[in-house]
């Protein structure tokens, strides 16, 4: 795989020293969850499901291949449909699928390339962490467990069942993250994400933005959209907290 070209020695340091708190992004900063498989097979499940129970769904929700984009349109189907026209028990229903997926995945999830070091980094330098997630949060919190990593973490913020028109990019759960970290105002925290959807949910509610992706093509979307500091791996932000950067040879 390609890696992004990236000059962090300026970005880095300045915005990691400004900052009191780091949200991260959980797919992707902190592991791979689905490792490269599509969410295809549990978007046909549901889909399945929901068409039982609505008979129709919007050509959209028909076309849509992604597990979490598909919560998203059939959550604003229901919302569009008025009281006791849709069965709202379907859309817990399809969130429940995607959350048995999400837990399946974390059997075999590994965490991303110097995760522990760059969150025992963080937290010697007295920032405090917590996670802002599209996915629901026992997975998350399974995974941690899993690896040794749910006390480095203050909080999950993860998808409601309910309202999935409130996952990334719109700003709930960073907002939601912000209250939690109580007098730790926007400007003093960064997100750590890999994708448009956090770059945009970041800028909505005034934290930092810190782009995360070891593939060329995702990173210079982001950089396009205006993220500037952009890293292909989490080395460099653990390198970033150390003044001066330090400087690995190249393999």
């Amino acid at each position: 795989m390609t890696r992004p070209p990236v000059d962090t020695r300026m970005c880095l340091p300045t915005l990691l020293s400004r900052t009191r708190a780091v949200l991260f992004d959980f797919d992707g900063p902190v592991c791979d969850l689905f490792a490269d498989r599509s969410t295809k097979p549990v978007a046909q499940e549901i889909k399945a499901m929901a068409r039982r129970t609505w008979q129709v769904l919007d050509p959209a929700a028909e076309a849509c291949e992604d597990s979490h984009s598909l919560l998203r349109l059939l959550g604003a189907m229901l919302e569009r449909s008025g009281v006791g026209a849709l069965d709202p028990e379907t859309l817990g229903r399809a969130d429940e699928m995607v959350t048995r997926y999400e837990n399946d995945a974390v059997a075999s999830a590994v965490p991303a390339p110097e995760i522990h070091t760059l969150l025992d980094t963080l937290l010697g330098l007295g920032k405090r962490l917590v996670i802002v997630t599209n996915n629901a949060a026992d997975p998350v919190r399974n995974f941690l467990e899993l690896h040794g990593m749910s006390h480095k973490f203050e909080e999950i913020f993860g998808r409601d069942p309910r309202e999935p028109h409130l996952m990334k990019p719109h700003p709930s759960s960073l907002r939601s993250a912000l209250r939690h970290l109580g007098d730790i105002s926007p400007e003093d925290a960064v997100m750590v994400g890999d994708q448009l959807s956090d770059l945009q949910a970041a800028r909505s509610a005034g934290v930092g933005f810190l782009g995360y992706s070891k593939d060329a093509e995702c990173a210079g979307r982001l950089r396009r959209q205006g993220a500037h500091c952009v890293v292909h791996e989490h080395r460099q932000l653990v390198d970033a907290c150390a003044f001066p950067p330090v400087n690995h040879p190249r393999p």
